[in-house]
């Protein structure tokens, strides 16, 4: 579900907001005169999704290479690139 909110109310309710970002872990989009202005939301999630953008890059980026015929990594190397990943996202949730 969208979180939709206008503009006015960071100023009034700006507790009320923080705290709508943090137990849903999505952002909260505001707007002006109603049209969409700003988006806030939880740093953690904000790590979160910078994590995963990252991630994807890098993995979409390989996919590039070997349909380009690069030569790839070995299947312990990939294990190892993939945990290396998944803890950097685990540090992120924890901030």
């Amino acid at each position: 579900m969208m979180n939709i909110r206008p503009s006015a109310a960071i100023r009034k309710n700006y507790n009320e907001i923080s705290e709508l970002c943090k137990r849903t872990g999505e952002p909260v989009f505001l707007t002006k005169n109603g049209t969409g202005d700003l988006v806030v939301m939880d740093v953690e999630a904000f790590a979160r999704r910078e994590s995963m953008l990252k991630l994807r890059e890098t993995l979409l980026r390989s996919e590039e290479e070997r349909i380009a015929g690069k030569p790839g990594h070995s299947i312990d190397e990939s294990a190892k690139m993939m945990s290396r990943a998944i803890r950097e996202v685990t540090d992120a949730k924890r901030g």
